[in-house]
Order: structure tokens, then C-alpha cells, then sequence
């Protein structure tokens, strides 16, 4: 008899070669029709896989998100079918799981449209409605390929070469139609439900190579039900309303050209919400005792191969040789550049902690595709920092900088955050000693949060030369945007032999923690954007009052109010055009300036504004002196709002 362990400790015995199915059904017929799948000792396998000796087990269920990736992958095989069924001759090649759905690469002469794809979730609906059951064969690779070609998959063969010897060779079946797969997969394509829905087509290499055939790949998602679907299909149609590069452009804000790929043209009012931004988190570090620097955009590739980034992390520099044959880099970090500044000059312990901030612009190379508006970009601005400073001193400091950061994204308006620690890549500098000292101390500090915020664990997403907490927060419509991070490095201030002067008159290298808040800036504004739909808060719009004259009579006075506006510290301009007020509401509102001054022959002569406010259709009149004291407080940042 072999012991099998269910999740809250409890055990059963079974004879060896019992199924997951068997001991679902042993345990509740309820359970046995809602399971999906199992994990064996924290591994996926299929229901139907025998267990031959003592185990943990524990049953996926559609509301696992296990489960999800499941329903996806099994769906991406019932769109693959759905495809050769409709379009005889086309080849199957991958089709992954991806964040929010799936794909599947497809090689065919004539191209996929949106018009094809009603009849593709047809016969997908119709696959599913069979409810096939999925099974597993173990075959040879020989008799995988022979196949294959008999039924004309090269791409199949091609995989099938690709796969290493040791690994068993597995192919599923759904009724007729089979696929070369790792699996696992559900019981049979009836559990992967109704709730899916194909979302476009697109280009792609095979294998990512453009030397190789131009495949079509086909995007598409699923979800464990319906709602969860339409929610998902209203969430993206909210988040189109709310694209920042429409909005960019809506309200004047930036612009991009293909003389400068991934790289932001700002205009005037973009660039003063940016230096808003700085200005806001210049004041926070200044009061957190942080000092500002600048270090050089550009630097010897010596400095590059010392600090591990030559190695490591090459392919996404942009690298340049000078007529003399030095070779450069544009910094693609500002880490190294921060060494070199502790360095400069002896230090004690008495200097510990040493917080050296600066707003870094950084270069960094993404493949063309991956670009997008300032979410993703090549050159961007870092609010980053790094803290020098003693062992016994990391926890204080990382919580330090945790309250910094929870406080800044509460001023923006964000309130749900994540927090998960990102453990060593396999790719990375430093002896496991140091990285098992700084991963147990980020496990300390997120082991301390996890009783008030949302936490957990990404494996392996470590930066090479340490490990890292990262800060996801939550936006209006409920997408999650990672921004923060706090990396505790032991490896990059020895490398370039840093080091300070111990109480005991002992050389000791510093513990160097990374931190950035914002993250990228460019991504920030894009963030705030698309969070506000546009309607930024006040103090962060970058136009904060238009004074709309009704007719000339009103010019005058609306100098005044502009005057009087500026001295109070408010961003306003004047709109003064011979146009009717409705078009200049209009006009403003679309560029989604918040507070519109509207003032004629009346308001002139009684000294008041008639306010409209973005998203309200009321107006209200007020004094002029009221109307500004009131806007001068709301424009205040919050942190000088609080201050005052």
C-alpha cells in the first residue's frame, strides 16, 4: 500500500498505481467532477497519471489559478483543431499559455482575419460540447516524426529534434486529432467551459528568428467562467478609453517619431507634469535624508565588465567606439556610477547609512516590437537611489524605505499593493553565501509586512547581483503595475573594492541596497494617466485653470484673474479667441484641463468666476479671492498640503 497526504495533513492508503481520479472519487463524487487536474509533490500531472509510492496530492479546481493556465493550454489545443478542421493544410506549430490568455502559431499561405474568427469560436464551441477526453501516449521519436511528416507538420519535426533525449516523448489526444505536448491537461475538453472568446491576429518568426518562416499567430483567451470573461472584455475595452498615447495626444502632452524609437518627445505641458514628479519625490528624499547626485550618461566598458553588467546584461546596452578605440556604453544603471561616488573620499561607519539619490536617465535597448508609448521606452528617467550601509543595519533601512513608498503611492491614490521577494536568477554575480545573507534578509522584512499587506514569492526574478522586493500596485480598473523595487546587493561595492572604516579601524565592504519608487518616470506618467483616465488631480495637472472669456469685454479682467492665479502659485493660461463659450468648454474639456474660469462684462464688474469643473456640467460663481484660495489649497502637493 503506498500513503497519499492531502493538503491539511490528513492521509488514506491505496495500492500502488491508483489514479487521481480514483482518489477523488474515493474521497467525494463532488470532488472527483470539479477537479482539473493534481499536484504530486507540488507538481502538475494528469488526473488520470498512476502514483506508485508515498505522495502529497493536492486537487486543482477551476478556481485554482493552476486551474486557469489549464483551461487556457487545453483551449489553445481545441483552437488548434478548430483551425486544421476549417482551413485543411495549415500546420500547427506552439501555442502557450501567455499572461491573459493564449496563442498559437499557425503556418498558412493565405492570411487568418478577424471575419474567420465567428467560425473558428464556432467549432471550438462545437469540440468542446464532444467533450473528448484528453489522453496521453508515450511514442518513440522515431515514430513521432514519421508522423508527423506523413501528415505534413515540419514544424512538429523540427520540435520533435528539439526535445532532449532523457525526456519522454508525449503526444495528447482530444478523439482524433493529437498534439505533441508536455501537458498536463484537463480530463477532456468539456471542463475548459464556454468562457473564451479569439482576440486578434498578428505576425510572428518561427522561433523568433527572422531568418526563419513568417508564422500567423493567433491571440485568444479563456476564463474559468463567464463573467469572469465579460469582466475581463469590459476591462480592456476601459483601458482602451484610457490609452495614455491617445490621451497624450489629446492633451498635448508627448509625441513620438521614428527618428527617435523609444524615445519620448515631451511638450510643454508633458513635461510639466514630469517635473511635477521630480519636484514632488525631490522633497520626499530630501526629508527622508537622501543626498542628490548626477553621474555620467556615458562610461568606459572597464567600468561595465567590473560591475558584472558586460556579462550579464550586454545585449541590452547600446555600446559605441570612438575614433580612438575606446569602447562605451550608455549607462544603462546608475549603480556603478553611485560606487564610484561613496569611493570617492574616505568612509566610516560614522557615514552609514549613505543615501545617494539621483533622477538617472538610463538607456536601455527593447526589441522594436516590445516598445510602446511611455510604458515601454529605451531612455527613460530613474528616481533611483542606494543606500550604503552596514549589516545590522539592512531590516531598518528596508522597512525605512518601505513606509517611503507605501506613503508616495497613497499620494497618488493608489491604496492596493503587492509586495513579493524575487530570489536569485540563474544568471547573476556573487558567491551563494551572499546571496543566501541578502535573500534571508529581504525573507525577514517580507515575512514582518506579510501580516498587513498582500505578499509572496517570484522565483528566480532576482536582479543578477541581488535579490529584490518589488511593489505592484492596483489601478482603477484593476490591472497591476510593478513599480517599486528594493534590491539588497553584498556583491557590486566589493567588486570595484569599496569599502568604510569599521569602530574597530577595520577595512569592511558596505551592503548596497537599491532602491527605486517611481521606477520609471516615463512609465509613472503613463500610469497616472491611464489610472486617471486623464483627469489628473490637480495639483499634478500640468493646466490647472483656463480663463474662457465670453466676449472682449471680459479680456481685461481676465489678465487680472490669470495674475492673480499665477501669484497664488496655480498653472493657467487664457483663452481669449473669438469662439462661443460651448466650444471652448468643449475644446478644454477634451484636452482634460480640470477648472475652466469663465468670465464676461458681469464677472468683471462684480469681481467673481464662474467655475466649471472637468466631468461636472454645473457651474458655480464665486468671488474671485475665494475662488483662488480654495484652488491654491487643492494644488497644493499632498505633501506640502499636509505640511501646511
Amino acid at each position: 500500500m503506498i500513503s497519499v497526504t492531502f493538503p491539511d495533513g490528513a492521509s488514506r492508503q491505496f495500492e500502488p498505481g491508483v489514479s487521481g481520479t480514483e482518489i477523488a472519487k474515493n474521497i467525494s463524487p463532488s470532488l472527483a467532477k470539479k477537479a482539473l487536474a493534481m499536484a504530486v509533490d507540488g507538481r502538475l500531472s494528469d488526473l488520470a497519471d498512476p502514483i506508485n509510492h508515498d505522495v502529497r496530492i493536492e486537487f486543482v479546481t477551476r478556481d485554482d489559478p493552476r486551474g486557469l493556465d489549464l483551461i487556457r493550454h487545453d483551449a489553445a489545443h481545441v483552437m488548434a483543431e478548430a483551425v486544421q478542421t476549417l482551413f485543411p493544410g495549415t500546420q500547427v506549430t506552439i501555442g502557450p499559455v501567455i499572461e491573459n490568455g493564449f496563442y498559437y502559431d499557425f503556418y498558412r499561405k493565405e492570411p487568418f482575419t478577424p471575419s474567420d474568427f465567428a467560425a473558428i469560436e464556432k467549432k471550438m464551441a462545437e469540440i468542446i460540447a464532444l467533450d473528448k477526453p484528453f489522453t496521453k501516449e508515450i511514442w518513440t521519436r522515431d515514430d513521432a516524426k514519421a508522423w508527423f511528416e506523413t501528415h505534413g507538420e515540419a514544424f512538429k519535426v523540427e520540435l520533435v529534434d528539439s526535445i532532449p533525449g532523457e525526456e519522454d516523448l508525449k503526444i495528447y489526444r482530444q478523439g482524433d486529432w493529437l498534439d505533441l505536448c508536455r501537458g498536463p491537461h484537463l480530463p477532456s475538453t468539456g471542463k475548459i467551459g464556454n468562457a473564451f472568446k479569439i482576440m486578434k491576429v498578428a505576425g510572428a518568426y518561427w522561433r523568433g528568428d527572422h531568418t526563419k518562416p513568417m508564422l500567423q499567430r493567433i491571440y485568444a483567451t479563456a476564463f474559468a467562467s463567464k463573467a469572469e470573461l465579460d469582466a475581463y472584455l469590459k476591462q480592456l475595452e476601459e483601458a482602451e478609453k484610457r490609452d495614455h498615447r491617445r490621451l497624450g495626444r489629446e492633451m498635448d502632452l508627448f509625441h513620438f517619431q521614428e527618428e527617435g524609437p523609444g524615445t519620448v518627445f515631451w511638450h510643454p505641458k508633458g513635461w510639466t507634469l514630469f517635473q511635477t514628479l521630480i519636484s514632488y519625490m525631490r522633497r520626499r528624499q530630501q526629508e527622508a535624508d537622501y543626498v542628490e547626485v548626477n553621474t555620467p550618461q556615458v562610461l568606459d566598458r572597464a567600468l561595465w565588465e567590473t560591475s558584472g553588467h558586460w556579462a550579464t546584461y550586454r545585449e541590452n546596452m547600446f555600446i559605441t567606439t570612438t575614433e580612438d578605440e575606446r569602447v562605451f556604453a550608455l549607462k544603462p544603471m546608475n549603480c556603478p556610477g553611485h560606487v564610484q561616488i561613496f569611493k570617492n573620499g574616505l568612509k566610516s561607519y560614522r557615514d552609514l547609512p549613505l543615501k545617494i539619490a539621483e533622477f538617472g536617465v538610463v538607456h536601455r535597448y527593447e526589441p522594436s516590437g516590445a516598445l510602446h508609448g511611455v510604458m515601454r521606452v529605451r531612455a527613460f528617467t530613474q528616481d533611483d537611489a542606494h543606500i550604503f550601509c552596514t549589516e545590522d543595519q539592512i531590516m531598518d533601512e528596508v522597512l525605512k524605505i518601505n513606509d517611503l513608498i507605501l506613503s508616495i503611492y497613497r499620494d497618488f491614490g493608489f491604496e492596493d499593493i503587492v509586495i513579493k521577494l524575487s530570489t536569485r536568477p540563474e544568471k547573476r554575480v556573487g558567491s551563494d553565501e551572499a546571496w543566501d545573507k541578502a535573500e534571508a534578509a529581504l525573507g525577514r522584512v517580507l515575512e514582518k509586512l506579510g501580516h498587513q499587506f498582500k505578499t509572496g514569492i517570484n522565483p528566480g526574478e532576482g536582479a543578477f547581483y541581488g535579490p529584490k522586493l518589488e511593489y505592484t500596485l492596483r489601478d482603477a480598473i484593476g490591472r497591476e503595475w510593478q513599480c517599486g523595487t528594493t534590491q539588497v546587493d553584498f556583491n557590486l561595492p566589493g567588486r570595484f573594492g569599496a569599502f568604510y572604516i569599521t569602530a574597530e579601524g577595520e577595512k569592511s565592504v558596505p551592503v548596497m541596497i537599491h532602491r527605486a519608487m517611481f521606477g520609471s518616470l516615463e512609465r509613472f506618467t503613463g500610469i497616472l494617466i491611464e489610472h486617471y483616465a486623464g483627469h489628473l488631480p490637480l495639483w499634478l495637472s500640468p493646466l490647472q485653470i483656463v480663463v474662457a472669456t465670453i466676449t472682449q469685454e471680459g479680456d481685461d479682467y481676465a489678465y487680472e484673474v490669470m495674475a492673480a492665479a499665477r501669484k497664488r502659485g496655480l498653472r493657467v493660461d487664457g483663452d481669449l479667441r473669438n469662439e462661443k463659450i460651448p466650444y471652448k468648454v468643449r475644446e478644454h474639456s477634451l484636452a482634460k484641463v480640470p477648472v475652466l474660469f469663465v468670465v464676461g462684462k458681469k464677472e468683471a464688474a462684480e469681481r467673481t468666476v464662474s467655475i466649471r469643473r472637468l466631468g461636472s456640467n454645473d457651474q458655480r460663481t464665486l468671488g474671485l479671492n475665494e475662488a483662488l484660495d480654495e484652488l491654491a489649497n487643492e494644488g497644493l502637493p499632498p505633501d506640502l498640503r499636509q505640511a501646511s
